[in-house]
């Protein structure tokens, strides 16, 4: 039988014991432990955890296994074979510099997922020159008038697709309530970090003339509160007088592709926890 890699992710209460459980538990099922993190948050009394290990029993077995242990410290889990990536839709409107870099870092194997499918509200000669490398691409337009209609379009096709993440790639769209309720942990935004000190048309611009010294991005999970979900990751850069709006435009492109491109791989490895408002993320 062959050697599968598996990541388990888990949170409960703060008890001890819960680490000998679970390396008690692998060590039994013939388990190898390749890496293994956790945190205790005093705040919140709670336990997060995060094991990759090496396995030859199937799936089905070790989960059903584990079972009881997850019960007893009313754990919320998931175990995975890494091997089965995550299928991923991108929605994106004109800007197209953060979908331009998840397809690129997909293509040569950096993301590890499955792209379901590419959605934009604007028509796909928008992105003539982009390559797709075979993903399928949907124009869902929207308008004030027909923003339900188009919602229930979106839904329908992230069922039809088994889509498991959605990534906000600049989608200049507010999701409803309802649809951000159903995407709860699975759906990632990016946006630039001067909200809530400069909304609206042309922040890059709005920045300048107040003279800032640092501009930043930030990746969180999309909720019903607009832009304030939890937070996955951040990045700065800094400004000096020399540089124009233009200037900070460029360097903000560039901050949001490398923050979104963090955020999504620590998804699609298990490394990101909700811990309520906040998550606990065992990166690199």
């Amino acid at each position: 039988m062959s050697i599968t890699t598996y990541v388990l992710t888990l949170s409960c209460a703060d008890r001890p014991g819960i680490v000998a459980a679970v390396s008690t538990y692998l060590f039994e099922q013939g388990c190898n432990i390749l890496d293994a993190q956790q945190f205790d948050d005093v705040a919140t009394g709670l336990f997060f955890m995060r094991v990759t290990f090496e396995a030859q029993a199937p799936k089905e077995a070790l989960r059903g296994g584990f079972e009881p242990i997850a019960e007893r410290f009313a754990m919320n889990w998931i175990m995975r074979d890494m091997a089965d990536l995550k299928r991923v839709m991108i929605l994106v409107s004109k800007f197209d510099h953060c979908l331009v870099d998840v397809l690129y870092r997909w293509r040569i194997g950096e993301l590890p997922m499955e792209v379901s499918a590419v959605v934009a509200n604007h028509p796909r000669d928008t992105f003539s020159h982009i390559d797709f490398d075979g993903a399928p691409f949907h124009h869902l337009p929207v308008s004030r008038q027909t923003k339900l209609e188009q919602e229930t379009q979106l839904w329908d096709l992230i069922r039809q697709t088994r889509t498991d993440v959605v990534v906000l790639a600049r989608y200049m769209q507010i999701l409803s309530d309802g649809l951000s309720a159903k995407l709860s942990g699975r759906c990632i935004n990016i946006h630039h970090s001067f909200l809530p000190g400069f909304k609206g048309a042309s922040p890059y611009t709005q920045a300048h003339v107040r003279g800032v010294k640092l501009i930043g991005a930030t990746a969180h999970y999309v909720t019903a509160d607009l832009d304030e979900g939890p937070i996955i990751e951040q990045d700065v850069e800094r400004i000096t007088h020399r540089d124009t709006p233009d200037d900070l435009i460029r360097k903000g492109r560039d901050i949001e592709r490398r923050v979104l491109a963090r955020a999504l791989r620590w998804h699609l490895e298990d490394r990101v926890v909700l811990n309520g408002r906040k998550t606990v993320v065992f990166n690199d």
